[in-house]
């Protein structure tokens, strides 16, 4: 561990398994489905047991998607400053503050690679990188989410398969390539001489959505560049395991979503 290059291993895995997520019209394109998913989830209660915010804590909220946690937390903390590169997705974040009446959220929009100076952002009692961070340069973003703060710091990412749905890839028939993990976020921090802790939220995810088409767009969106017999198979693979119940669809199984927190004070 103490030879190998954690952030080049990284790298190297990004390679090889690249991701839409890092293009913004990726989460324009899905930004109204994934921001009703991620607030139906409870991720970001287990999120907030973790964090155990405070009222005078300034925040920020770096890839904040549509407030799965800018929105439950701007009552518990002082102020939250809530930054992505997804326009749409903060239409979603501002829409929702106007509904709530919630006027301590600044949005911001931005990229990690961005100045961070020149865009607006400044410094933070807490930083928060929530699944977020998708990026080719782990180290170098790690360390501005790190000066960015001045009392703690927050890393989500995923452990294993995290939301993918492994029987739908073997169904469609395609590999599952997710890519580099939370080992990596991890290894790379230690070798920055940056102690973090680490805990888990695990769930049993059984999502329920009020249209058919709803659910398919749910999992559609791990199958990038899919295939005409590829939508085919997964259509016929839905129609097998689609059930309505109490009024909504849902898949007929339920899957095991692990996420790792990793969190440190700054010294």
């Amino acid at each position: 561990m103490q030879n190998a290059d954690w952030n080049q291993a990284w790298r190297e895995m990004r390679e090889k398994h690249p991701s839409p997520a890092r293009r913004a019209e990726f989460w324009d394109g899905r930004s109204r489905s994934f921001a009703r998913h991620a607030s139906r989830t409870g991720y970001a209660e287990h999120f907030l047991k973790i964090m155990t915010p405070r009222p005078e804590w300034t925040v920020l909220d770096m890839g904040c998607g549509g407030g799965t946690l800018a929105l439950p937390l701007a009552d518990k903390v002082k102020s939250v400053t809530a930054v992505d590169f997804s326009e749409k997705m903060l239409a979603i974040l501002r829409e929702e503050c106007l509904k709530r009446n919630i006027d301590n959220v600044e949005m911001i929009q931005a990229r990690w690679e961005d100045d961070w100076g020149e865009a607006g952002l400044g410094r933070y009692d807490v930083a928060i990188a929530s699944r977020s961070l998708v990026v080719d340069d782990l180290k170098a973003n790690i360390d501005k989410l790190h000066h960015a703060a001045r009392e703690r710091v927050f890393i989500v990412t995923i452990v294993g398969d995290g939301p993918h749905d492994r029987r739908a890839h073997r169904a469609v028939g395609r590999e599952l390539r997710v890519g580099p993990d939370y080992i990596y976020n991890y290894n790379v921090l230690y070798q920055m001489g940056i102690y973090a802790r680490v805990d888990f939220i695990t769930q049993r995810v059984q999502d329920a959505y009020a249209e058919y088409g709803e659910a398919l767009g749910s999992l559609r969106w791990m199958f990038p560049e899919m295939t005409p017999e590829e939508g085919e198979k997964l259509d016929a693979y839905m129609a097998r395991h689609l059930v309505q119940r109490d009024g909504a669809w849902m898949l007929d199984y339920a899957r095991t979503v692990r996420w790792a927190v990793l969190w440190w004070d700054k010294e």
